[in-house]
Formats: C-alpha cells, sequence, structure tokens
C-alpha cells in the first residue's frame, strides 16, 4: 500500500492569503501546504480521502491516473470543494464514480453540488457520482478490501476517520471515545490532525496528537491538518519523537 500525502494544510492552506507570518514567507518547499487530502494506492485500488479546492491542482502534480472511490470525512469546504474536478476521472473512466460519506454529508453535497446529483434533464458536461452512506460500526469494501469508520467528533460535529489494513487516516478530530479507539489496535501507519502547539477549540494540538500517538502505539505516525502557526517544518519534526514526522505535501510513504 502506498499513501501520497497530497495536502497537509488546514483550511487556508500555507501560505495563508494576505499572511506576512514568516511562516507563510519561508521558501522551503516543505512549509507549503495545500488543503488536506491522501491519495492511497493498494493492489490495483485507487482512492483518495476527501476533495477538497485545490483537488485538480494535486491530481495534476501526484499524476493520479485513475480515482475508484472517494472517501470523504465529513462537509466542510476545505474537505469537499473540489468534487466538481472529478470530471475528467469521470470522462475518461466512462462511468460514475463512487463517493462514500455519513448521510448528512451526502445530503449536504447534493445541496451544493445539485447538477452533479441531477437525474432528470442532467447537464451532459457533469460528472456522475454513486452514493453510498457510511454507517458508525459498519464496515464497506472496497476492492475485496474491508474499510473500518472511525467516529471521531470535531467540536460538535460528526466526522469519520477510516482504517485500511494497518494503515489510518484521521483528521479534524478534537476528542474520540475509547470504542473507536480500540479499532485502531495494531495500525502500523497512523495519519492525524495536529493544528498547532496552542490549544484550539475544535482540533489536536501539537501535544493532543502525541499524547494520542502514545496511546494507539502506531509503529510510525505521521501528523497533518498543519497550520502556519505550528512553525517551520524543519524545526518542529526536530523536537518530534523518532517514530513521529510531520507529513508534507506529496510525501509518499509505503506500507
Amino acid at each position: 500500500m502506498t499513501i501520497y500525502f497530497l495536502g497537509t494544510g488546514t483550511s487556508q492552506g500555507i501560505p495563508v492569503i494576505g499572511s506576512n507570518h514568516s511562516v507563510c514567507k519561508s521558501s522551503n518547499i516543505k512549509d507549503k501546504r495545500l488543503r488536506v487530502s491522501v491519495w492511497i494506492t493498494w493492489e490495483n485500488n485507487s482512492i483518495v480521502m476527501d476533495c477538497g479546492p485545490d483537488f485538480r491542482q494535486q491530481m495534476l502534480v501526484s499524476e493520479c491516473p485513475k480515482i475508484d472511490a472517494i472517501l470523504f470525512t465529513h462537509e466542510h469546504a476545505d474537505h469537499t470543494a473540489g468534487l466538481d474536478d472529478i470530471r475528467p476521472f469521470f470522462f475518461k473512466q466512462k462511468k460514475e464514480i463512487p463517493i462514500y460519506a455519513h448521510q448528512r454529508v451526502l445530503e449536504s453535497l447534493k445541496r451544493r453540488f445539485d447538477y452533479i446529483f441531477e437525474i432528470e434533464n442532467k447537464y451532459p458536461g457533469a460528472p456522475g457520482v454513486q452514493t453510498f452512506e457510511v454507517v458508525n460500526n459498519k464496515t464497506f469494501v472496497i476492492g475485496q478490501t474491508e474499510i473500518i469508520p472511525i467516529n471521531v467528533d470535531h467540536a460538535g460535529l460528526q466526522v469519520f476517520g477510516y482504517r485500511i489494513k494497518d494503515f489510518a487516516y484521521l483528521t479534524d478530530v478534537k476528542t474520540i471515545d475509547d470504542a473507536e479507539i480500540a479499532k485502531l489496535k495494531g495500525v502500523k501507519a497512523l495519519v492525524i490532525n495536529a493544528l498547532r502547539e496552542e490549544p484550539h477549540h475544535s482540533h489536536f494540538s501539537l501535544q493532543d496528537a502525541l499524547d494520542f500517538i502514545t496511546l494507539v502505539q502506531p509503529e510510525k505516525a505521521y501528523l497533518t491538518h498543519i497550520s502556519h502557526l505550528m512553525g517551520f517544518h524543519d524545526e518542529v519534526q526536530a523536537k518530534l519523537p523518532e517514530n513521529v514526522f510531520l507529513a508534507y505535501d506529496n510525501l509518499q510513504i509505503n506500507i
């Protein structure tokens, strides 16, 4: 299994528009972060988790050749706003693209991208999707591989993370129940959000994420959904435990 980090930034990305913050002015490519997403491939399967406003750019840079499914974590714009840009994949693959999400998220997408979900008199240039509801404690299968949804809380908003084999991806976590943590037992690689060093009302801080990693005990952990307020990539990485890594855009890992 290969995990390609398409984007590792928080909702505004880095650099933030109009910001004079030193991290936003950094020349280090690892300090430039698009909105958070990963592309995962295993065997002949190719899926993307979330489809944010930088999706088109991410697909061009990564040279992703196909999308078998999109797994959505939640409905916030930094995770969903790029849905229209699945059109080239739809035209190339000549079939509806499966999307998986909580029913609430599917309804949100239908309101915001109504022309994609039209059945009658559909505009011929619109992409087509096939929707699948993700339900907590109910696994589903993609390419003969079981996908386990992980239910977390984002300051009152339900969010899904996902476990695929020995890999787990969680973003926009503020709290998570013990029953959901148990679903992560034995993961080799864990991706978890860490917004900044200071506490935040709806995201793990750096220390929150490190405490969570200690609890789950993956072989390796990768931090994502990072704000410019976290600091310079190289300086933060130098302070992390040896099995914890500050993810960056276009990083690829193999499990």
